[in-house]
């Protein structure tokens, strides 16, 4: 952890040491073109293009005014995501924001000369969409989630409402790069915790019922639904009204789950990341090379906790746990 931390913190330096004068004030006369392309719908993500608009108005771009945004929501449909990435790169735009891994696969793929702003993606590196945190090369930057650095913590928080040798499903989206790696990384994780992870990969949002129905069959205490990928947080609010009718404690890696009525969440604030994905698009639209702007990763991560879901499960959350929760619902 100190390793990732201490990489952030020169990350966050770098992007700080960007010239006031760039840093300041929107180009002159210019209005800013930018596309978004996401994954799911408008309603299931208002609230994270809103944290972008947020960022953008506080670097001087307000849409109607100097900013002009090229929507592409694929509604679920991962399928129309090349087609929506093609469209994009062929209007020549200043920067088009990508939101997850599928979508900035996909304009990664459509275009070499327009830059591309990651909101939260998880292990760039890794997945080869950057050549390094420090140095991304290419016309990706943006923002890196960190959760295969957090997951030892965020285990460790969940393990302290269950009881030992509990029985946890894990959910994984069918067709991930960055599951099963995480995966991987669970099982000794869990074995130092006494508890008995079981592997459930969920390939589309129809298949949710069929993959609770899977936890019952292994007797599962508990659900961890891993985060990083769009289709889980997509359909949040069906995960959580499965959750609640098979009376499963449920984790998560985003608060968004939480605000919806899920149990308790450790992870990076999304909109937060968002916000700051407007501070790339401003030194973009000022001048600066997607090439040489570090990719920064997350230094906070919050715990936030659901009371009323607890009790409605029959739930005593320890102390411990409420005391060094960011956020406690009641």
């Amino acid at each position: 952890m100190n390793r990732h931390y201490a990489l952030a913190a020169v990350v966050v330096l770098a992007i700080a040491a960007v010239p006031p004068a760039l840093q300041a004030q929107p180009a002159k006369d210019k209005t800013a073109r930018i596309g978004i392309l996401v994954t799911g719908s408008a309603a299931q993500r208002s609230h994270l293009e809103q944290a972008l608009l947020d960022g953008l108005r506080e670097q001087g771009y307000v849409e109607g005014r100097n900013l002009v945004i090229e929507r592409r929501y694929a509604d679920g449909h991962r399928e129309r995501m090349p087609e929506f990435a093609r469209e994009l790169a062929g209007k020549k735009l200043d920067a088009v924001i990508a939101t997850c891994t599928p979508t900035t696969q996909a304009v990664k793929q459509a275009t070499r000369s327009t830059p591309i702003v990651m909101a939260a993606v998880a292990d760039p590196v890794g997945q080869r969409l950057i050549a390094s945190l420090a140095k991304p090369g290419g016309n990706v930057t943006g923002l890196s989630s960190q959760t295969e650095d957090i997951l030892p913590k965020m285990m460790e928080i969940f393990s302290g409402i269950l009881p030992r040798q509990a029985t946890v499903a894990v959910f994984l989206q069918g067709g991930s790069e960055v599951h099963p790696r995480m995966w991987g990384q669970i099982i000794p994780i869990a074995q130092a915790l006494k508890l008995n992870p079981v592997r459930i990969e969920v390939a589309s949002p129809d298949d949710l019922p069929a993959a609770f129905d899977r936890a019952l069959q292994a007797k599962a205490d508990a659900l961890l639904v891993l985060p990083d990928e769009p289709m889980f947080l997509n359909w949040r609010a069906r995960l959580v009204e499965l959750a609640a009718r098979h009376r499963l404690p449920a984790f998560y890696g985003a608060r968004e789950f939480v605000d919806d009525g899920g149990l308790i969440s450790y992870g990076e604030n999304l909109r937060n990341a968002h916000r700051s994905a407007a501070t790339y698009v401003a030194n973009l639209l000022r001048g600066a090379q997607p090439a040489s702007l570090p990719v920064q990763q997350p230094t906070r991560f919050e715990l936030v906790v659901n009371l009323k879901t607890a009790t409605a499960l029959g739930l005593k959350v320890p102390q411990a746990i409420l005391l060094r929760a960011d956020q406690v619902i009641e």
